[in-house]
């Protein structure tokens, strides 16, 4: 039997093959999948990728496959790790750490400012896969970032090194990554170029493409490109990419993953209207969030302790359920009906909890002229879709009431979560990841895939209007908007007023009408 693609995901712990065919036709097709247990840490990936590539021809009833290309994510040997560091926390640091996760990266360590021997004690005990240096606006402070690229280099590593800082201080980085470093120098644009704007796309690129040169280096996976001929991505990455993909036919989105381990949302979306006119700070359009805390299996024990054991317990008495048993005998996958139960609890607080970190809020802020509203973080107000993938949300029976509970727990009105509006699909194939790397050579073909995973046609749903959410606080905003349009335009006109008496008005135009 011949595909045309094998796309394998690469896991910590189990590495999943899935088939393709028709990848240039109107007619696509998700042939099949294998799995087998990650063979990373025992010296040889190519193991585990035949071992899974074996257990597809299994479940086929074929004895071989032939395949044209093989394309790769992986979050093998601990992902993507990576060590950020700027000048200001809340400017070029955050916009450097946004580019990291955007890209797929698992961020370990992040400073601002001058690093010191602590910084450089922690950075070499992580031995990361790439450090990012930022900080400083285009044309703005110079040393920190100079400094740091300095006693980056004088620890010796092997480790290749972005730069995504001042431009000014691209010809310094060239002289101090140089040959002799051993460091492989990737120089980008600055991900924060002028004050309150975030530039975070090229600099993803660029991190996804040294991830893409270092990854046959890493231990257990130097034979990859034995077996994998094409593009290989961190799997949050490439999730990221499919959530891109999608915003282009269904527009603000959610994709939510809830795993054994980890939490990732990933959104694409703009702000309203009226959220832009209150915030405080930028957010990048397109956003990922990891939680380290919030697994279904791994984790489960934390997710328990934000839940808060005693109402678990309660809850569970209600349903029939006896926690401690239901604990013990639990193993990654639900088996039984109270497992199922169990779990779908604690992917419910997972969720939730996700969107709550990830989304913004609306606070107030007093001065002398009185209370003011204002809005920070992320604006999910606009979504109009949420879409679940990973095991827990493709294959919980309850999977999109759990998602629809989003958002019912915005109770006070402050958060700036998607409202009920927004409507739930499911990655029933659980292949996002696997249509994120193959939309880089097969951007139709996944687009189609994509269509019968989520069960939809993206020509049936246009592009809906985000509900606006009429909450108090936002009535408030929406109030203070109003006084604040008034107030522009009695100025205006006073302008308008004075020229016509002959007054030269120009110097107290609003920035030129702006």
């Amino acid at each position: 039997m011949k595909v045309d693609v094998l796309v394998a995901e690469i896991g910590s712990t189990t590495t999943v093959v899935n088939a393709f065919t028709g990848l240039n036709t109107e007619n696509p097709v998700f042939w099949g999948q294998g799995q087998a247990p990650t063979s990373v840490l025992e010296g040889d990936v190519r193991i585990g990728l035949q071992g899974a590539i074996d257990d597809l021809c299994e479940k086929k009833g074929i004895d071989s496959i032939k395949y044209d290309e093989m394309l790769a994510t992986s979050s093998a040997a601990g992902g993507l790790k990576m060590t950020v560091h700027g000048l200001v926390y809340d400017m070029t640091a955050k916009a450097a750490k946004e580019a990291a996760l955007g890209a797929g990266g698992i961020i370990h360590y992040i400073t601002a400012g001058r690093l010191r021997r602590s910084d450089i004690a922690k950075i070499k005990e992580i031995k990361p896969n790439l450090i990012l240096i930022a900080g400083g606006v285009d044309y703005g402070e110079r040393e920190t970032a100079l400094d740091n690229a300095e006693l980056i280099r004088s620890m010796g590593l092997n480790i290749p090194v972005i730069y995504a800082g001042n431009i000014e201080n691209q010809d310094e980085m060239r002289l101090i990554f140089d040959e002799e470093s051993g460091q492989k120098l990737y120089i980008v644009d600055n991900v924060y170029p002028k004050i309150d704007d975030l530039n975070v796309e090229p600099c993803r690129k660029v991190i996804q493409d040294a991830f893409e040169d270092h990854i046959t280096h890493a231990p257990g996976m130097e034979h990859v490109r034995e077996m994998v001929n094409g593009p290989i991505i961190p799997t949050p990455g490439a999730v990221m990419e499919a959530t891109k993909l999608l915003y282009e036919y269904l527009g603000d989105l959610i994709v939510l993953d809830v795993g054994g381990a980890t939490t990732d949302l990933h959104s694409v979306a703009v702000e309203s209207d009226k959220v832009a006119r209150i915030m405080i700070s930028p957010e990048p359009k397109a956003k990922r969030t990891v939680e380290g805390d919030l697994g279904v299996y791994v984790n489960r024990m934390k997710v328990i302790e934000s839940i808060g054991e005693e109402k678990l317990r309660e809850e569970c008495q209600q349903m029939g359920i006896d926690l401690d048993k239901t604990l013990e005998s639990y193993v990654a996958i639900p088996k039984t009906e109270d497992e199922f139960k169990l779990v779908e609890r604690l992917t419910k607080e997972a969720v939730i909890k996700a969107v709550e970190r990830h989304a913004g809020h609306i606070r107030y802020i007093y001065g002398p002229s009185g209370r003011s509203t204002v809005a920070e973080g992320k604006d999910l107000t606009p979504v109009k879709y949420i879409v679940g993938t990973g095991g827990a949300l493709t294959r919980l029976p309850h999977r999109v009431e759990i998602m629809k509970e989003i958002a019912k727990h915005n109770e006070t009105g402050m958060l700036l979560f998607p409202t009920e509006h927004a409507e739930v699909l499911v990655d029933n194939d659980y292949i996002f990841a696997s249509l994120g790397v193959l939309s880089k050579r097969y951007k139709e073909g996944a687009v189609r895939l994509m269509e019968k995973s989520l069960g939809i046609t993206f020509a049936e749903k246009e592009k809906k209007l985000g509900a606006s959410i009429t909450t108090k606080a936002m009535e408030e905003v929406e109030a203070q908007i109003n006084i604040d349009d008034a107030r522009v335009e009695g100025y205006k006109k006073h302008i308008e007023d004075m020229e016509k008496l002959g007054y030269d008005m120009s110097e107290y135009k609003l920035d030129k009408e702006d």
